[in-house]
């Protein structure tokens, strides 16, 4: 988190520093989360019970949950190319780039720069998931 500090007075400046230590003085008397856990897990087990069966999930369940990351999505072979600089690609996943976007609006086609024989224009996905049909009233 960065702050351009030279855009504070010095009221705000001294806002943010008695914020600041405020928070952290919060932070100081909070006790770890394993401290917690464990004495959550004590206390449920001496009434008989389990954290998950309070919860429905149970601790390591939760940690597990949070620690699965994504498959990163895998290369693509380039669909769209500019002329007037070799440089200039897109694979036409994600938004399209300035300098197609600039060309189109020229009005050019983004199919004038596909790649000869190893492309197929990119589909319209602006109608996914909107309404085609409608009622009459």
């Amino acid at each position: 988190m960065n702050f351009d500090l030279s855009t504070f007075d010095a009221r705000q400046l001294h806002s943010l520093v008695l914020a600041a230590e405020k928070r952290k003085s919060q932070l100081a008397k909070r006790r770890p989360i394993a401290v917690v856990r464990a004495e959550l897990t004590a206390t449920a087990a001496e009434f008989g019970y389990a954290i998950d069966e309070l919860f429905g999930v149970s601790a390591p369940q939760l940690k597990a949950a949070k620690s699965k990351t994504r498959r990163p999505k895998g290369k693509v072979a380039v669909k769209y190319r500019d002329p007037e600089n070799r440089k200039n690609t897109w694979s036409g996943r994600g938004s399209q780039p300035l300098w197609l976007r600039e060309k189109v609006r020229r009005g050019l086609s983004p199919s004038d720069f596909l790649v000869d024989g190893l492309a197929r224009p990119t589909a319209n996905t602006k109608s996914i998931g909107k309404r085609t049909v409608f009622k009459q009233a």
